[in-house]
């Protein structure tokens, strides 16, 4: 498949071998993860021409294009996946907020992003070093609730994302007005934040 001269490839589909499901743990806006006893999994991947420049910006805002394409094509496709989150969307969900997204709206964080709780209980992203080669860890006790962890994290991948990741110690102020410190460590390839 081409869209704006880039190559990708789409397999899965008959007469071709079948595409394995990734393991997806995260699901957003699907009551339950696609069984392929009832499905078929497709996979949209970089062509071999493309495939150095795969996690690049423009190459994988193209792919995700073309991936809302499929949605609005195919109706009866009931989810997408993005395996570096392991992460699965509803049709609808992944069309609106990619769409959103291409159009100079926010990062999907939920989505190509996702969030866990740590044993320690502090909310740590999944999937996000493949955009930035860290992951973000929200440190208790500004994790304690959970939903206002959430939407922290989700305004701050969107900007690390805008930033093209984070290489110093940086400090922002949160919606709240309480001072944070964001810290990279390379040796854990992580980003963690608390308060000041």
């Amino acid at each position: 498949m081409v869209r704006d001269g880039l190559t990708f490839d789409l397999t899965g589909l008959a007469p071709g071998p079948e595409s394995p499901l990734p393991e997806l743990r995260q699901r957003f806006d699907l009551p339950g993860l696609p069984d392929l006893g009832d499905h078929e999994a497709m996979t949209l991947r970089p062509g071999p021409h493309i495939a150095a420049a795969a996690k690049s910006m423009p190459v994988i805002r193209t792919m995700m294009a073309l991936a809302c394409d499929l949605v609005r094509q195919f109706d009866d496709l009931l989810a997408v996946g993005w395996e570096p989150a392991g992460s699965v969307m509803g049709r609808r969900f992944f069309e609106s907020v990619t769409t959103a997204w291409l159009d100079s709206g926010p990062f999907p964080a939920l989505g190509l992003t996702a969030f866990v709780e740590a044993p320690d209980g502090a909310l740590h992203s999944v999937g996000l070093a493949f955009w930035i080669d860290r992951e973000l860890r929200i440190e208790p006790p500004l994790s304690a609730d959970r939903v206002a962890a959430t939407r922290l994290a989700i305004r701050l991948v969107n900007h690390l994302i805008l930033m093209g990741g984070l290489e110093a110690d940086d400090r922002i102020t949160a919606p709240d007005g309480s001072r944070l410190v964001l810290r990279p460590s390379r040796e854990r390839a992580l980003i963690s934040v608390w308060r000041e």
